[in-house]
């Protein structure tokens, strides 16, 4: 027996928009992953989502999974002359454990002590700000340069940067109301 397939329409409540998936039914969207490019809604900053399909209430909603900076875009920023900070870590806000990958270009070289410092802020100043928050609305922050440009504003008082970024934002684990470990993502 052919079973036809048909669109279902998707909400991606922190992108403020709905899409359309071809599936056979509702329920066989649930777990599917989307990855949606962010480089036309983001103005040229070449970032691409990853979503996971829950359902709610009879409808597909997209819940953030991944985040990422494409490497394109961060080759072309970089210059001869310039220092680059990297650095990985994992917090935890209200119902998630996050892993970030921020990404700072200063504007001339500068010595490891200044990289180190500059690294250890950020790591500081971004455990700071998720603490208070749940994973979707930090999600949506980043998406939305909310948390980049105070960023930059407060790591300008140890060095001036020429690019903050996120370079990237990945779900490790999600809690339940509880505050166990409900599932690894």
């Amino acid at each position: 027996m052919v079973v036809k397939k048909k669109f279902f329409d998707v909400s991606f409540p922190i992108l403020n928009k709905e899409s359309s998936l071809l599936s056979t039914s509702l329920e066989s969207l649930e777990g599917r992953f989307v990855k949606i490019d962010l480089s036309r809604q983001l103005k040229g900053k070449s970032t691409e989502a990853i979503f996971k399909i829950v359902l709610d209430d009879k409808k597909a909603v997209g819940k953030p999974v991944r985040m990422k900076l494409m490497p394109y875009f961060i080759q072309r920023m970089m210059k001869d002359s310039v220092s680059y900070i990297e650095d990985s870590f994992s917090t935890q806000c209200k119902n998630a454990q996050l892993r970030i990958k921020p990404f700072l270009i200063t504007r001339k070289k500068v010595h490891r002590s200044v990289r180190k410092a500059l690294r250890d802020k950020v790591k500081e100043l971004l455990t700071e700000e998720i603490k208070n928050s749940d994973y979707e609305t930090f999600f949506s922050s980043v998406i939305n340069n909310k948390i980049q440009k105070p960023l930059s504003l407060k790591l300008k008082k140890l060095y001036p940067l020429s690019l903050c970024e996120i370079r990237e934002l990945k779900l490790e684990k999600l809690f339940d109301k509880t505050g166990s470990k409900s599932t690894n993502e």
